[in-house]
């Protein structure tokens, strides 16, 4: 009975939760605090019982619920996780219960629908990663982007009402491509299998036409890239991190940006994998365009968290690249790097936040010398700083190291300005460090800062022990993502196949069609059934 449950539990307890703080009277802050802690807190441990129970070595989905809700449509309520899903929800629950804890005093008013939002938003995005069903997954698509705008827009910076309308267009309009695609498919599967059915799993197993599987590419795929966000999707996002109140910005870098790169991985490259081959060179090149703009545009920034920002559509497309390299070492640091993104960054923002919280600014040429009246925080930003540039025995080093494994292995140029990334990365982050935390301490309100709290070394001590965890020893995080990238990967290698056939055909058709001969049409063996012209 767990087995069955544990999933439902941990999508929803946060839901559970929200019921409560509705029954709270809105002036007991602390109360209502305590209450989305302890509720965030029990679905952290659900969460750490999907990784005690999961399987490291079984192929295919666990925890697999599927129950009928809408049957003249075929809707159901299909979940279930392989090891991608796994660490994405794991990581959701972790930061949720940070976020919580990070805002206890920062956020005073309307504490009761901030909090609201906050577990709302984490029940949309576990949602989202556990989702089987395309209804289903479009559902807690949408969800999350409701508690995500109030966020921004209520307990924002001064633009927040700016960056919370761009986010929300931005989203929406890649939000309704997808929705057209998934109709689409909808009656594409009636018409193959003659029911209604918007299971993933079985339109997986459906042969779409190669055009067909172009333009469902192409309306996923910009859905999913403005997420992301791929350069140049990605000019929402340094507006939505500098409005953001801390917490916001934590989930917004660390889980929300991975459900345009998860995306990819569940839907765009096993349901299309022809057209993966077709668009892969264009994502490519917007992947390395990404990584070095976003890290050139960030070594100017006089702002940290604008800086920050800027860092991840940088960090990003090396994700992007790593997983387009479609080989088994980039996707399975794509995937990783993932998981570090959303732990270094988080923190970073973190960080960042509690500076502002003492001295209401975030620009760097504010401080100097922090080192000396905050050594704690000092340390702890020093060793998340060398884990976002990839220090050996972080966790940032372990995942770039394995996408430029893959993206060498599948291309030298794209690896070779990959790895320029990397330096640039290394510039701009230590070069802002050294100006927030050396030197003199030239400005008075800096002299009498105080060093982080308890309250604070809690939110910080997990994402540390992270850092290293991941760094020293990856080995139970990669053992349960390799059978999932394998997947992926078969339906992929086999339209590497078909593709060169494609390629190959239309080679030897053009000379016979200039000699004035009728061209063939191509057929691919073993009931694809993929029509080209």
């Amino acid at each position: 009975m767990m087995e069955n449950e544990i999933l439902t539990l941990v999508t929803f307890f946060p839901t559970i939760g929200v019921l409560l703080l509705l029954l709270v009277p809105g002036d007991r802050h602390d109360s209502l605090r305590s209450v989305s802690l302890i509720i965030a807190f029990i679905t952290m441990l659900f969460s750490f019982l999907l990784w005690a129970m999961f399987d490291p070595v079984a192929n295919g989905m666990q925890f697999e619920v599927n129950v009928p809700w809408i049957t003249s449509l075929g809707i159901s309520y299909h979940v279930g996780i392989d090891g991608i899903s796994l660490l994405l929800i794991l990581l959701t629950t972790i930061l949720s219960v940070l976020c919580i804890l990070s805002a206890w005093r920062s956020i005073a008013t309307g504490v009761k629908g901030f909090l609201i939002s906050i577990l709302l938003l984490e029940t949309g995005m576990i949602g989202v990663f556990c989702a089987l069903d395309l209804f289903l997954f479009y559902v807690f698509w949408e969800v999350m982007l409701i508690p995500m705008y109030f966020l921004i827009g209520v307990w924002g910076g001064p633009r927040k009402v700016y960056a919370a309308i761009k986010f929300v267009l931005f989203t929406m309009f890649g939000s309704l491509l997808m929705l057209v695609a998934i109709l689409f498919m909808l009656f594409e599967y009636q018409k193959y299998s003659g029911e209604y059915s918007f299971d993933l799993l079985k339109i997986m197993q459906m042969p779409f036409a190669y055009h067909a599987q172009l333009w469902l590419f192409a309306a996923f795929g910009l859905a999913f890239a403005i997420k992301v966000p791929l350069w140049p999707f990605h000019t929402w996002l340094p507006d939505a991190h500098v409005e953001a109140p801390t917490a916001a910005s934590v989930i917004l870098a660390g889980v929300l940006l991975k459900m345009g790169t998860y995306g990819f991985i569940r839907i765009c490259l096993p349901m299309f994998p022809e057209a993966t081959v077709t668009f892969l060179p264009y994502i490519c090149v917007l992947s390395l365009i990404a990584i070095i703009y976003g890290a050139l545009v960030a070594m100017v920034q006089k702002d940290v968290k604008s800086l920050v920002a800027f860092s991840s559509v940088s960090h990003m497309g090396f994700i992007m690249l790593g997983m387009f390299a479609l080989n088994t070492q980039g996707m399975e640091g794509a995937v990783l790097q993932m998981i570090n993104h959303g732990i270094s960054t988080g923190a970073l923002f973190l960080i960042v936040g509690m500076l502002y919280e003492r001295r209401h600014t975030r620009l760097i040429a504010e401080f100097g010398g922090i080192a000396k009246v905050m050594p704690f925080y000092a340390a702890v930003f020093m060793i998340v700083t060398l884990s976002s540039i990839g220090l050996p025995l972080t966790n940032g080093f372990v995942g770039e190291f394995l996408i430029l494994i893959g993206v060498f292995k599948f291309n030298t140029v794209y690896g070779i300005v990959a790895a320029s990334g990397v330096v640039l990365s290394a510039c701009y982050m230590l070069w802002m460090f050294q100006r927030v935390v050396f030197g003199k301490v030239t400005k008075s309100e800096n002299e009498k800062l105080k060093d982080v709290s308890w309250r604070e070394r809690m939110v910080l001590i997990p994402l540390v022990v992270l850092i290293f965890w991941i760094g020293i020893y990856p080995k139970p995080f990669l053992d349960r993502i390799e059978p999932a990238v394998k997947q992926v990967l078969e339906r992929v290698s086999r339209a590497k196949t078909v593709e060169a056939e494609r390629r190959f055909q239309i080679e030897t058709e053009l000379p016979a069609r200039e000699a004035g001969s009728v061209g063939a049409t191509g057929h691919v063996a073993g009931g694809e059934n993929l029509c080209w012209k």
